[in-house]
């Protein structure tokens, strides 16, 4: 009873699939297509029935027939196809990127009679991935390393020193306040190293206790302690021909240095609960926003520790002495949220990006994420304004009055900016941009708009 009803409503089934369905013959004539497939190449039912599914232009199908030579031929020798990529061309001459499973269809004395075929269209997947792809490359430009982006003067020292410790082996310190991107440092420095093929292994020295610490850092045996049920090697044994990074290292227990050090000095480590030495070949890389040598003289940082940790010392420039990287940064954070929310919003306002510029970021580069992540919350589209803003970025007097600025008003100050600008450049229009944070183009721009004759007006 079930079956035949459902012989009888097939169609209706078939119709409401979200995916394209195709029935061809042996010969490749199109027998029945559902309403998605129609909606998908955008021909109607009588111009597809009955004619060759040659017709699609499907790259799959032209694969088969250039090996065989005969248009069904893969198929119809394994009998079925699952998950292939490919593409075919819609009725206005768009390609499109599919999906395709496939399986040959026989009658009830088991004769050949067809083919069944599901498309899938993955067009919008594809189109993000290359997205992605060139997000990807542009973070491994020339404006950054490894994702940590860039164009000053401190940040390319930063990339230099980074450089050469990575073909080092020696331990790396880096130092900067909170949000300025000391873990995403370590990393590059890690993927650029002669150990990148080996673990990188991170551990947050502020996060865990004392006894919670010496553990994570050499493991424990068992028995070692309440809760000790089995052996567990530690994360310098996890690290082991890689790099271990000690996030926070000023916020290490005296006791916990004094372990440290030894592993520094003689490459063995001792897990708890245990005396046997065991031996790791890792490289260290530390990170801390506190001030050592302050901590040094309070007696609370090993004076020994500190120069065998310090090796190389990099440090991260807060946001604030670094503005000319400011809408590299935002340009970054905001193709992340186009990407991630899918969301119509098709850039960023002036008004914005000059709240940006004022702003004194005491959060720093993890403070300016934060606040693209709200805005593309509280952004309907298509410009983030200011008033899509987190509500501490306008309650400074300065961003409040740049928001509310007239635009006589906004021209000629960016005028009187743009001389200040080019007389600290000297003339010149690349580094005028760099001091602005805007390119080399809009300087260019805003001189001819407001009639800046460099050699009659910027006196230096």
């Amino acid at each position: 009873m079930i079956e035949r009803e459902l012989n009888r409503y097939w169609k209706t089934v078939v119709d409401t699939i979200h995916d394209g369905l195709m029935v061809v013959d042996k010969r490749g004539i199109i027998v029945s297509v559902n309403k998605a497939l129609l909606k998908l190449t955008g021909y109607t039912r009588s111009e597809m029935v009955g004619k060759s599914c040659r017709m699609l232009h499907c790259d799959i199908c032209e694969a088969a027939m250039d090996q065989c030579g005969d248009q069904w031929c893969v198929l119809f020798r394994t009998g079925a196809f699952n998950m292939r990529k490919g593409m075919l061309h819609t009725k206005d001459g768009r390609r499109i990127h599919i999906f395709k499973n496939a399986s040959l269809l026989f009658d009830e004395d088991d004769t050949l009679i067809g083919a069944v075929e599901t498309i899938t269209d993955i067009t919008e997947v594809m189109e993000k991935e290359t997205q992605l792809e060139v997000f990807r490359q542009e973070l491994r430009s020339q404006d950054g390393l490894e994702g940590v982006l860039g164009i000053s003067g401190r940040m390319q020292q930063v990339f230099e020193l980074a450089r050469n410790a990575a073909r080092s082996d020696v331990p790396v310190l880096i130092l900067g306040e909170s949000g300025t991107g000391k873990d995403m440092l370590a990393t590059a420095i890690h993927r650029l190293g002669v150990r990148r093929r080996k673990p990188f292994v991170k551990v947050s020295c502020a996060a865990l206790t004392e006894s919670l610490l010496e553990s994570e850092l050499f493991g424990h045996t068992k028995g070692a302690f309440t809760g000790a049920y089995r052996n567990r090697e530690g994360r310098f044994e996890a690290a082991a021909g890689g790099d271990i990074f000690l996030d926070e290292i000023g916020d290490l227990p005296l006791s916990t240095q004094v372990k440290l050090l030894r592993v520094l000095e003689e490459n063995v480590i001792e897990r708890v609960g245990d005396n046997t030495p065991i031996p790791v070949n890792v490289r260290v890389i530390s990170a801390t926003n506190r001030d050592l040598k302050q901590q040094l003289k309070d007696g609370l940082f090993r004076e020994d520790l500190y120069y065998r940790i310090n090796v190389i010392p990099i440090t991260l420039p807060p946001l604030r002495k670094r503005t000319e990287d400011i809408p590299i940064l935002a340009e970054s954070f905001f193709r992340r949220g186009q990407l991630k929310t899918h969301k119509k919003i098709e850039g960023v306002s002036e008004a914005v990006m000059r709240i940006f510029m004022e702003y004194p970021w005491p959060g720093n580069v993890r403070e300016l994420k934060s606040a693209f992540e709200y805005a593309f919350v509280s952004c309907p589209g298509p410009m983030i304004q200011p008033q899509h803003l987190p509500p501490n970025f306008l309650e400074n007097r300065r961003a409040r009055a740049l928001a509310k600025e007239t635009l006589p008003e906004r021209e000629a100050r960016q005028r009187r900016e743009l001389i200040h600008a080019l007389k600290q450049a000297r003339g010149n229009k690349s580094e005028a941009a760099r001091i602005l944070g805007i390119s080399r183009v809009t300087v260019w721009n805003r001189m001819k708009r407001f009639g800046i004759d460099v050699r009659a007006e910027v006196r230096f």
